[in-house]
């Protein structure tokens, strides 16, 4: 194989983040700073996630950053982060000596604090390399530049043969790895510079000057609008549901809210007649205007006999996942005389929360009755409401 012929376009990042950001005054780490709700760092790893060909995502974190680092990506199912050295380089090194990689696997270094990358040029950066040996973003320089001499401007440097540089830069990781070995305990300022007193060129990928480094607090705003613009607020949308079922054959337990409590009956229904999963279903539905459980899941179809309800729950939560949704809650109540729910109801909001992904403080499970009235009253059976509140892009 090539020395500089990628064997895949599969490719893994690295993500430095193990900053203290002292020059940045704020009471914690810059790249934990929150941007529309979301860290600094949330944003960096987002842009990388929509990528083609990711393989695998490794942070970089500073060993006194780890409830900040665990607070600001407890939702993105990432792998654990690496401690991080005394500098940069060093923390790049510690990540590349953690992976298990071949040398010609592509591997990318970021900046956390750079969170308004687009997708677009990271991958950019991964098909140059199927030419070059390493490659980084840049952006070209529009000021005029000067030297400075104490305190008077000096010669003016031709700007056309200057480039900012940026991340992400990419490498093969064998020769990324030889010469942060190589130089070990030497300082250079970024990694394009390490492998090129390794003999390893660089080629440069034009990219935009919205792909900032966050270091000061103006860079901060600039970077909240940047990324306001890029990716609008999305929209609140909330689904309603409500399902009923009448207490079926004699059983020793009963199926609500995706567990097995003990009770006299089962509930009726063409698949296991979970109440309350059918009515979030149909909640998740109503938040997309697609229809409903039953348009999606007839019970006149036989392949649903019997079937798991937790199967119906989550292909409504991909439907909606795949329009780019988010649940930001889930509220259930549960209308029945017996069985009682109250010493059940943690568990429920366990596997609720369990079978969405969602964090338990996202689900609530609540009990009622109709005080004797209907059918619900005269224990013929269950009815369940739910309210879906998500987020999605409009």
């Amino acid at each position: 194989m090539s020395q500089n012929q990628p064997k895949n376009a599969e490719f893994s990042v690295i993500i430095v983040a193990a900053g203290t950001a002292s020059r940045f005054g704020a009471d914690i780490p810059k790249q934990y700073l929150s941007i529309g709700g979301k860290s600094v760092l949330s944003h960096t790893i987002a842009a990388f996630r929509t990528c083609k060909g990711l393989k695998h995502i490794q942070v970089v974190i500073h060993p006194d950053h780890l409830d900040l680092y665990h607070a600001a990506t407890k939702d993105l199912n990432l792998p654990l982060p690496i401690t991080g050295g005394k500098d940069r380089q060093e923390s790049v090194y510690n990540a590349l000596d953690f992976l298990n990689l071949d040398e010609d696997d592509i591997i990318l270094v970021h900046d956390a604090a750079r969170p308004c990358v687009r997708p677009e040029d990271i991958e950019h950066v991964v098909t140059a390399l199927i030419t070059h040996r390493a490659a980084t973003l840049a952006a070209p320089i529009s000021e005029t530049i000067r030297r400075k001499a104490d305190e008077i401007l000096g010669e003016t440097i031709d700007r056309d043969t200057l480039l900012s540089i940026q991340t992400p830069q990419g490498f093969y990781f064998g020769d990324l790895k030889s010469a942060h070995e190589k130089f070990k305990g030497q300082s250079f300022t970024d990694d394009t510079s390490l492998v090129a007193a390794n003999g390893v060129t660089s080629s440069y990928v034009i990219g935009p000057k919205t792909n900032i480094k966050i270091t000061t607090p103006e860079d901060l705003e600039m970077a909240s609008y940047i990324l306001s613009k890029a990716n609008p607020a999305p929209i609140i949308k909330t689904g309603m549901g409500f399902d009923v079922h009448a207490f079926g054959d004699p059983a020793e337990h009963i199926r609500i809210g995706g567990i097995d409590i003990p009770y006299t009956h089962k509930l009726a229904g063409h698949s296991d007649a979970d109440v309350a999963l059918h009515a979030i279903t149909d909640a998740l539905y109503g938040t997309i205007a697609d229809g409903d459980i039953g348009s999606h899941f007839p019970p006149s179809d036989p392949a649903h006999k019997g079937k798991d309800s937790t199967i119906f729950l989550q292909e409504a939560l991909h439907s909606v996942t795949s329009q780019g949704g988010v649940v930001n809650h889930v509220d259930v109540t549960i209308i029945c005389e017996a069985p009682k729910i109250g010493p059940h109801r943690d568990t429920m909001r366990e596997r609720i929360a369990s079978i969405m992904s969602l964090p338990l403080s996202r689900v609530a499970v609540k009990a009622t009755t109709t005080e004797k009235l209907g059918f619900t009253g005269r224990g013929e059976g269950i009815a369940v409401q739910v309210v879906v509140t998500i987020s999605i892009p409009e």
